[in-house]
């Protein structure tokens, strides 16, 4: 029988100056893996510093989660770039935290674009492979993450990387294996024994519910778990246990 086993990774970091945002403590015992914000979307150098010391001592892989440069809109609204602005945003932020990273005596895992670079990274060729040269140009054994299906996983394997696909435990899918828009009624999952449902037929059979009721094909070789919900972390606990009690070894890839 094949070992099942996946990751678990969180978004980290991403408060700024007097203002700090989610439930990164509470996460960090749950999660094998962390995305740390890096100074355009949030975070700044003493947030960065402080995620990374706190992630590398709790023995998670780290990783750098790049945004556009849009703090007061978190990074989640699309702006105008060129390839060219995405592969400078990228290389400017992963290595800045990279340079924390080293600092703290660690090595960076992984990339994974924050928000709208994210999905702009998923659909088009120019910003992927914009996105996935910056990752290669700093380190080509980084690993990058991106959405199941995407044509990020895609640019990243032409530019030598190993990808990382990803799923959400708190999201519903449509029929094609995207996300359901965050405006679109029935795009969050509201209660927990569904997330952990969720994460589960996703491990086990590839499968993750659709907005409509049914199931729709999507890889997950990681699960992101949002800290920003009223009951992050107590979803992140319940849906490990899960995990490990169904046989599935829950480990950074």
């Amino acid at each position: 029988m094949k070992l099942l086993q996946v990751d678990l990774n969180a978004d980290f970091g991403e408060g700024y100056g007097a203002y700090s945002f989610g439930q990164d403590d509470a996460l960090l015992p749950y999660v094998t893996s962390v995305n740390i914000a890096c100074g355009f979307h949030a975070g700044d150098p003493h947030t960065m510093r402080e995620a990374v010391e706190k992630s590398i001592a709790a023995g998670v892989a780290v990783g750098a989660h790049p945004g556009l440069p849009d703090r007061l809109g978190f990074g989640r609204r699309e702006l105008a770039i060129t390839p060219q602005e995405a592969y400078d945003f990228v290389l400017y932020q992963v290595g800045a935290l990279q340079a924390y990273v080293k600092a703290a005596g660690g090595k960076l895992a992984h990339v994974k674009p924050h928000g709208a670079l994210y999905h702009m990274a998923g659909r088009s060729r120019g910003i992927a492979d914009a996105v996935a040269l910056a990752v290669s140009h700093i380190d080509p054994a980084l690993l990058l993450f991106g959405q199941s299906g995407s044509v990020l996983l895609d640019s990243g394997r032409s530019h030598g990387l190993e990808t990382v696909s990803e799923a959400f435990a708190d999201r519903t899918y449509t029929p094609d294996g995207t996300l359901t828009p965050r405006s679109e009624r029935n795009a969050l999952l509201t209660k927990e024994q569904d997330a952990i449902e969720q994460a589960l037929g996703l491990v086990r059979r590839g499968k993750a519910l659709t907005f409509d009721g049914g199931e729709a094909d999507v890889r997950a070789d990681t699960l992101c778990l949002h800290g920003d919900g009223p009951h992050a972390a107590e979803w992140a606990k319940a849906i490990r246990t899960a995990l490990e009690q169904n046989g599935i070894q829950v480990q950074a890839p």
